[in-house]
């Protein structure tokens, strides 16, 4: 594979990786804001949920790009 299309291909995916973390993220807390907990029970969940979703995709991130600092 060409060096300009791996870096496009790279791009892409960050790009599809970040709008689908931010639309789970955006789920996620409509589901949790939907309960009929009060907020005090419901904030553990949203700050887990939040750290969880953007620490995976930070993982994702650092991986794409350690991949492409090789190419």
């Amino acid at each position: 594979m060409e060096k300009k299309q791996k870096q496009t291909i790279i791009i892409w995916l960050k790009r599809i990786l970040g709008f689908t973390a931010i639309g789970l993220w955006v789920f996620v807390i409509f589901a949790i804001s939907k309960s009929p907990a009060p907020f005090m029970e419901q904030a553990p969940y949203c700050m887990g949920s939040t750290m969880l979703i953007f620490g995976l995709l930070t993982g994702a991130f650092k991986g794409l790009e350690y991949w492409e600092k090789n190419t």
